[in-house]
């Protein structure tokens, strides 16, 4: 086997990447990157009826959305057919394989009996040891000879020792009577030609594993390291599906989870590193391996990931989160912002991301320095604009436009202001707060001055009581 370890990600392109899926890419990806190896893409698209241009592109965005990078041309399975072809042939020759005759209706006609008799349905082919010189000149497929005696044993990094009893595996079909080759086939060989070292993926395919290694073993050729993780299932715990939510990574870029918090926590469901939450994509690739894989069905809970996604919004830099927060905008049809209303944003970015879950929040958060003047004030925010208040806000306005625009001048300015007038703080921040922002939940009021900035700050105000920016 190669020295460098070689992963793979190989989906069949018949809709969106499935949430499941991503999984399984990210800890191939992990995998590779945290050993220096490689990280393969392979569309399955052999299925012609079902595999769309579309899929493939919704497939390759998800990917690249979610930030998983990968080496090397992405690989059709379609285009291999010929060379999937030739290593059955090539099987055939040297014995491995045979020419099976049996019709669909021969084989049915066995299953039908056999269920019958209560005894096993596998299908076992009379065309398996028959003599050349018996065989019709008629359409035939080709199978693989499968030991009929003892077991395959697969080491599985994640399940542990697997024993299968080879008399419950069937010949299995490698090329079909009009010459098409099998997906099981195809897979082999690709994983062969593309040097794959280790196969991680689903349980799911635990048994075609089975079955997958007698062409390895056939063709001579070395095993992967095989790794079947557990599946993702909804909080109820029954499999993951529609009724659960979102199943599309798509959907999750659009409902506004940070790539880096999805990243994080997929990585968390179904391994761990002790009792780590929350971690760093440099950290995920130091510390991820098969020794923190779980057996068991892993658990998706959106409060955990909003949890996570949290803190990694929290944790971003400024400019790579402004340029998300706006790629954001822009995926979900929003209209595009004004140079200064992205200036504006920017200021704001170190105050917005504070508790902000997702890019919906983090906006709604950013509405003061958003919205375009006069506001729109909010039913609520609109109490706090009694006379009194306006007239609070009438007196306040001259202060403002001498004071010295710093934090703490302005609470300095504003508390003085207060205090002089014998009012609690909160009686001057409600009328501010519907002032700047038109709302009644809002950043601190200090930090909106200090996004907007004087000018700005007395033109709202002036906007409500009427005097203009005098």
């Amino acid at each position: 086997m190669s020295d460098q370890i070689v992963t793979r990600f190989a989906p069949s392109p018949t809709g969106f990447l499935h949430i499941g899926g991503a999984r399984t890419a990210l800890f191939n990806w992990l995998f590779a990157r945290g050993r220096g190896g490689k990280f393969l893409i392979r569309i399955e698209d052999t299925d012609r009826a079902r595999s769309t241009p579309e899929a493939t592109q919704a497939i390759i965005d998800g990917m690249a959305w979610l930030g998983l990078d990968h080496d090397g041309e992405i690989v059709s399975q379609f285009e291999q057919a010929e060379r999937h072809r030739a290593v059955a042939l090539e099987l055939l020759e040297k014995g491995a394989a045979y020419k099976c005759f049996s019709t669909q209706e021969e084989i049915e006609a066995f299953r039908e009996q056999a269920r019958a008799e209560k005894r096993s349905t596998l299908f076992q082919s009379p065309w398996r040891d028959a003599d050349p010189a018996s065989h019709p000149d008629a359409p035939y497929a080709i199978r693989l000879k499968t030991p009929q005696e003892g077991e395959t044993v697969i080491e599985d990094q994640v399940q542990g020792r697997v024993t299968i009893r080879n008399d419950q595996l069937d010949d299995m079909i490698l090329l079909r009577s009009d010459g098409t080759p099998v997906y099981m086939l195809a897979v082999v060989v690709d994983d062969h030609d593309m040097g794959v070292t280790h196969v991680i993926r689903g349980d799911d395919h635990l048994n075609n594993t089975a079955r997958q290694m007698g062409i390895y073993t056939a063709m001579g050729w070395e095993l992967p390291v095989y790794g079947h993780i557990s599946l993702i299932h909804g909080e109820d715990g029954k499999k993951l599906s529609k009724r659960h939510g979102a199943l599309g990574v798509e959907e999750y870029r659009d409902m506004g989870y940070p790539a880096a918090g999805l990243r994080n926590y997929l990585a968390r469901l179904g391994w761990s590193h002790g009792d780590d939450e929350y971690f760093t994509d440099a950290q995920a690739q130091e510390w991820f391996g098969f020794d923190g894989m779980n057996k068991s069905p892993a658990r998706f809970d959106f409060k955990k990931l909003a949890n996570i996604c949290g803190q990694h919004i929290a944790a971003a830099d400024n400019a790579a989160l402004l340029k998300e927060t706006l790629a954001f905008r822009e995926v979900t049809g929003q209209p595009a912002l004004s140079e200064q209303k992205i200036n504006l944003l920017s200021l704001a970015m170190p105050v917005l991301k504070e508790r902000a879950k997702t890019f919906p929040e983090l906006l709604d958060k950013a509405h003061f320095c958003l919205a375009e003047r006069p506001l729109q004030v909010e039913e609520k925010a609109a109490k706090s604009l009694d006379p009194v208040s306006i007239g609070i806000l009438t007196e306040l306005t001259p202060h403002l436009q001498n004071a010295s625009w710093t934090r703490q001048d302005l609470e300095g300015e504003l508390t003085t202001f207060a205090e002089a007038r014998e009012m609690k703080f909160g009686q001057l921040a409600a009328p501010l707060r519907a002032a700047l922002a038109g709302r009644s939940a809002t950043p601190s009021v200090y930090d909106m001055m200090l996004v907007l900035g004087r000018e700005e700050v007395l033109l709202r105000l002036g906007d409500v009581t009427g005097n203009g920016a005098a």
